[in-house]
Order: C-alpha cells, then structure tokens, then sequence
C-alpha cells in the first residue's frame, strides 16, 4: 500500500526566490525527493502543500511536477495525487546527469554534441541496420505521425525514433549516449512541441531520414540528420531563451 508522505521534518527548505524560474524549482524538488523521506510508491504531499513549504506559487509547483513527469520521476494520477516511480538510490546519478539540464548555461554544449552525435548514427545505422530493423523504424515514424495533439506521446515517438537509431548502429557507447542526451533535453523537447503544436510538421522532418537509411545511403542520412538536428537545436535554444527572460 502506497504511503502518504507528509512535510514533516525534514521539510524542503523554504526559497527565497519567489520569482525564481522553474528550472529552479524543479531543481529544488528533486533535492527535496532525494531526502530520504520517501519510497517508491509514496504520495508526495499536495501542490499546496508543497508551494506553501516552499514560499513559491503554486503555478510554479506545478510546472515542475510536470517536469518530473516527463523525466520520470513522478506519476500523476488525476483525482488521486503524484506518486514517487522510482527509488532514491535510482534517482541519485540521473539527478547528477539531470542537474546538467537544470543549470542551463551547459545545455549549449549538451546541443552541440547531440546534434553531431546522431549525425554520425544515421550514417552508421545506413550502413549497419538490418532490413528488420529498417521495418521497426518505419513503425516509429508511424507513431510520431499519428501522434496528433497528444503532446506526451509525440515526444516519446520522438525519442524512441532516435533511439532506434542509434541501436541500429550496433555500437553500445554510442547507444547509451544517445539516450543520455535524451533523458536530459526531454523536458526542453516537450517545451518546444508544446509551444510549437505542430506535431505534423515535426513527424515530416523525419521521414527523409528514414528513407535514406532505408536506401542505405549513408551521406543522405548523416546530411538529412544533420539539417533536421540544427533546426532542432534552434528550437531547443529558443525555448531556452524564452525560459530565461520568463524568469
């Protein structure tokens, strides 16, 4: 049975920053989930609750439990409360990884060698994907397309396409990186497709991708992998730029 946790002590430290942006708080969170007040299964306490403990608002709570959400480290349940996923000793090196996300000055670098390393993937996953493989990416280009205004499931269908990328490379390293990169731009993504709302128009970037891995053209792959990787790195930066003169 799932444990209601409540803010007894220790409780989060209260900030200081009301106005502060909610990279901040969502950072704030997360030091106050590693407390050890909480195992998986546990009920955090309420949006109220939290922004009360916090001396922040509660639209800036909630911003941030999204964030966790699509991180993973939260389930919502609607009508019921947020729930902790996974244990604390789980969380603690994603959170060391995620702190890179959280301090914003680094994700420029982070974008930069994303953008370079699934250039290189495409070519490989060309020149190395099995025709079974091929089929399989096929399959999750379908699922970005008929994603539509489903937000969350557009950026999982994103991600896994690329993942599926990198694993048709054969290369180990470059699969684990590639889904490091992931995990620590996957809220800024969700921004971006947000903001943006076209799904459609997202989706249809990577269809030449797909089809020159599929024609085993490696140069056509790195290339269209390449343009559509910049053009997402613009976006990335700008949801970026906007979050900063937010806060």
């Amino acid at each position: 049975m799932a444990r209601d946790v409540d803010l007894a002590a220790p409780a989060p430290t209260a900030m200081r920053r009301p106005d502060a942006p909610s990279v901040e708080v969502t950072r704030h969170l997360l030091q106050y989930l590693l407390s050890g007040q909480f195992a998986p299964g546990d009920r955090i306490p309420s949006e109220r609750k939290l922004a009360e403990a916090l001396e922040i608002g509660r639209a800036s709570v909630r911003e941030a439990i999204k964030s966790l959400n699509l991180l993973g480290l939260v389930v919502v349940r609607q009508g019921d409360g947020t729930y902790l996923t996974r244990s604390t000793s789980s969380l603690l090196p994603e959170v060391i990884e995620w702190g890179l996300l959280l301090g914003e000055r680094h994700v420029a670098d982070l974008i930069e060698a994303r953008t370079n390393l699934e250039a290189f993937n495409a070519l490989l996953a060309a020149e190395r994907g099995t025709d079974e493989q091929v089929g399989e990416l096929w399959q999750r280009l379908e699922a970005m397309r008929s994603a539509g205004e489903d937000y969350a499931a557009y950026v999982q269908a994103d991600i896994d396409f690329h993942s599926h990328v990198a694993r048709m490379t054969g290369n180990e390293v470059l699969t684990n990186l590639a889904s490091s990169f992931q995990s620590l731009l996957r809220v800024w993504a969700a921004k971006v497709i947000e903001a943006s709302g076209d799904t459609a128009a997202r989706a249809a970037e990577h269809e030449p991708i797909a089809a020159a891995i599929a024609s085993r053209d490696a140069e056509a792959a790195r290339r269209e992998m390449d343009f559509h990787m910049h053009d997402a790195a613009r976006r990335l930066r700008e949801a970026i730029a906007s979050e900063d003169s937010a806060g």
